[in-house]
């Protein structure tokens, strides 16, 4: 469907035309969806979301004003809107529960305290097994963030050989935790 006929179905919708808003809503929702599902992440709240957008574009259909905005741009911004609407709506009602519970805090119990420090020393048992160089390497890579282009150059090796050697110490460090 072209813009222009978008353009118009947005026309007719804010004359309260029915069949244009349902025609409209066939063109653009699954391009709105998208758009929806990619910022709040969870497709139920998208879907709800989705069906809010329509009807604020029911509501709005009116406020359009062609050729300041072409009308997919103008769709997309609201559903956007909407859905950054959503989430703030949703971290403010977690944000509430934490101070309400006083549930909020950065420090792990002693539980997982011990659990986080026995998985550490199985880590670094198993990254013991590897060559230096490579535990090293893998140390950079997914510790310290260091790009694998990064970690060729440092060890002076090409970045094919880089990979491989990530891949296969990743492998030897899942069979080693699996075992151990």
């Amino acid at each position: 469907m072209s813009e222009i006929d978008i353009e118009n179905l947005i026309a007719k919708t804010a004359l309260s035309n029915r069949s244009a808003f349902d025609s409209l809503y066939q063109a653009s929702s699954p391009k709105l969806f998208a758009v929806v599902m990619r910022i709040l992440k969870n497709r139920e709240l998208a879907e709800d979301a989705l069906q809010e957008v329509f009807v604020k574009i029911w509501q709005k259909a009116d406020s359009y004003r062609a050729g300041q905005q072409a009308p997919m741009s103008w769709l997309v911004t609201i559903a956007r809107n909407h859905s950054i609407d959503v989430i703030r709506a949703n971290k403010r009602k977690f944000e509430d529960i934490e101070e309400q519970y006083d549930l909020k805090t950065d420090d792990p119990d002693p539980e997982q305290n011990a659990i986080n420090s026995a998985e550490r020393n199985r880590i670094d048992n198993c990254l013991e097994e590897l060559e230096p160089q490579k535990a090293e390497a893998v140390v950079a890579a997914y510790i310290e963030g260091y790009s694998y282009q990064e970690l060729a150059d440092r060890y002076t090796i090409p970045l094919n050989t880089m990979r491989t050697w990530l891949r296969r110490s990743l492998l030897s460090l899942k069979d080693c935790l699996d075992n151990g």
